[in-house]
């Protein structure tokens, strides 16, 4: 049998944040296409991907998408797609030849000993969940863009990819937020084989760049990029930027 040569492309693994979709990545997976096969995903419960586990854990929902990963993939996650990438390097590393992360953080919530979320902004989000979820998400979005000199087409284009698809359930979007609250894989980090890359927004409100410095120590052999105009989307904002760091780590 030939092989098909599109299946002799190294593929490219992407996972979105919370409340969003796959639909994020277009730009991103059309710029790759050439020479990638890419295989931008939806988290359980977001999308097209109406199967989601119960209970709705990080274990869980990494070990369902492992399910359509390929061996010796790219594997990208940004946001809370980040804290999924991670989790799927360490539950099945033969699925990670390379991970980055964008805009995420091993610990999302702000911590004495670390720079993060105010518990008390995370607790709004999920109050407001039931009272209105899409006021509640394109809250959130406004928050992905902010400090962002293209913040209003950011907002846009976010809005444009969660609109194209249906939108989470209130339940999938709780649990999101619960595991953003309380994951802390800081000390899995150092036992992490694969090489290891970020690319982080200074003026991102939701993973400050403090985090950056600690985040190099936990893992010294990380290389981490730091985009000094962007907020929480850099792939959106400054896609060229985002693009050209993306490259050189898929050459690395």
């Amino acid at each position: 049998m030939t092989l098909n040569a599109e299946n002799t492309k190294p593929t490219v693994v992407l996972i979105h944040g919370w409340g969003l979709n796959h639909a994020i990545w277009q730009p991103v997976a059309d710029a790759l296409a050439t020479d990638y096969q890419v295989l931008a995903l939806d988290l359980p419960g977001y999308g097209l991907a109406t199967n989601y586990p119960d209970p709705y854990s990080l274990e869980a929902i990494t070990d369902q998408l492992a399910k359509l990963i390929p061996a010796q993939s790219f594997v990208l996650g940004w946001s809370l797609g980040g804290l999924v990438a991670t989790m799927l390097a360490l539950r099945h590393p033969a699925k990670v030849r390379s991970l980055a992360l964008v805009a995420s953080s091993p610990c999302f919530l702000q911590q004495p000993d670390w720079p993060g979320m105010n518990a008390q902004v995370m607790q709004q989000f999920a109050g407001s969940l039931s009272a209105n979820l899409a006021l509640t998400v394109e809250r959130f979005l406004a928050i992905q863009a902010m400090g962002s000199s293209t913040a209003r087409q950011d907002i846009k284009q976010l809005k444009q990819a969660v609109l194209s698809l249906p939108l989470p359930q209130a339940q999938v979007l709780a649990a999101g937020l619960e595991i953003l609250a309380t994951t802390d894989l800081r000390p899995e980090l150092a036992s992490l084989s694969m090489p290891l890359f970020g690319c982080f927004g200074r003026l991102d409100s939701l993973v400050p760049v403090a985090m950056t410095t600690m985040l190099a120590e936990l893992a010294p052999r990380a290389q981490i990029s730091v985009l000094a105009k962007a907020s929480h989307a850099p792939f959106i904002s400054h896609q060229t930027e985002f693009l050209h760091w993306l490259r050189q780590c898929l050459q690395a």
